[in-house]
């Protein structure tokens, strides 16, 4: 596996630091050939690919520009005109400011304190104005899980009326045991919407391919808003030469688990707060004046991470990127 990763590190935005498969980037360049050819006008080849490959029907699966462009859509559809989108604080940067730009209005729950979506509040804080409710697992910034049973609870505990979205873009870093069996939830709450994307596990963050899979009705709603030509052709191509190279996207997810779980018990042994994490990042929980000196010293080395007012999230790199971090995290905290 060859790494992006050259000079200083960029773990802010929790890219993989590895390039496409050598089959994946074959794909793709033969693809650029027909670059001349507009893509479909709406993307169905590439929701039949992935439903075929969900084990779904078709009309199940909306795609967008990335899990964002996704996101884009539903708050357009629920979150619009002054509607109540109730989300953790902090969580993926993208729910509230799309929602703001769509005319909605954020309402924020804290994380309780190690770092996990406080459920009861999230459904407490539903009033006759939510339209939408966001759950992230694993959760971004902190990487901690949802369980099965605590997200069916969470269904149970929203009106029908308001519509959830699970949001799995780092489902890909979860053991399978430890995943929430989503299709038989789709079956039984027609609210539901399931986020994901291949930006993340399969390292196509360029080519923004995101999608959610929920009930016909409710894709059709969130459908109407996609862009004419709006998927990439070379989207398409690369989903499906990832599909054929998935022995080799597992063996990159191993790795980077293997380089997280390093890179986290290096940080505890310095005796930071570190909760497990369950995607390709790991998440230091300090106090804010803390937190900034230690974004400092990383800065200073020329490692990049993302600061929020509760601690840091560093995207899991490669062993160079570990090494670093930790090299620079020590000289500060000692």
């Amino acid at each position: 596996m060859t790494s992006l990763i050259s000079a200083g590190h960029r773990l802010q935005l929790n890219e993989i630091p590895y390039g496409p498969p050598d089959s994946v980037r074959d794909a793709l360049s033969r693809a650029l050939a027909s670059a001349n050819r507009y893509p479909e006008f709406f993307p169905q080849r590439l929701p039949r690919l992935i439903a075929e490959r969900l084990g779904c029907a078709p009309d199940r699966i909306v795609m967008g520009a990335g899990a964002t462009g996704v996101i884009m859509h539903i708050v357009q559809e629920f979150g619009s005109g002054g509607a109540e989108v109730v989300m953790a604080a902090p969580t993926f940067d993208g729910y509230p400011i799309l929602v703001s730009m769509a005319g909605g209005r954020p309402i924020a729950v804290p994380l309780t304190g190690d770092g996990r979506q406080d459920l009861p509040a999230l459904a407490a804080a539903v009033t006759e104005r939510t339209r939408l409710l966001v759950v992230c697992s694993p959760h971004n910034p902190t990487g901690t899980l949802v369980t099965p049973t605590e997200f069916e609870w969470l269904l149970r505990s929203v009106p029908a009326s308001v519509t959830v979205v699970l949001d799995e873009a780092y489902v890909d870093f979860v053991a399978a045991g430890d995943r929430i069996a989503v299709f038989d939830l789709l079956d039984r709450y027609p609210n539901l919407l399931v986020l994901r994307t291949f930006s993340k596990a399969y390292g196509l963050a360029a080519l923004r391919v995101g999608y959610a899979v929920g009930a016909p009705e409710i894709v059709e709603r969130i459908a109407r808003w996609q862009l004419p030509f709006g998927m990439t052709a070379l989207a398409e191509v690369a989903v499906r030469a990832c599909y054929e190279a998935e022995a080799e996207i597992e063996a990159r997810i191993a790795v980077l688990g293997a380089h997280r779980d390093r890179l986290t018990a290096g940080l505890r042994e310095l005796g930071l707060c570190v909760p497990d994490s369950y995607a390709n990042f790991s998440y230091l929980t300090l106090p804010a004046a803390e937190a900034d000196r230690v974004a400092t010293a990383l800065a200073g080395a020329d490692i990049h991470v993302k600061t929020y007012p509760t601690g840091i999230r560093i995207t899991v790199g490669d062993r160079p990127a570990t090494d670093a971090v930790l090299s620079a995290v020590r000289s500060t905290v000692q």
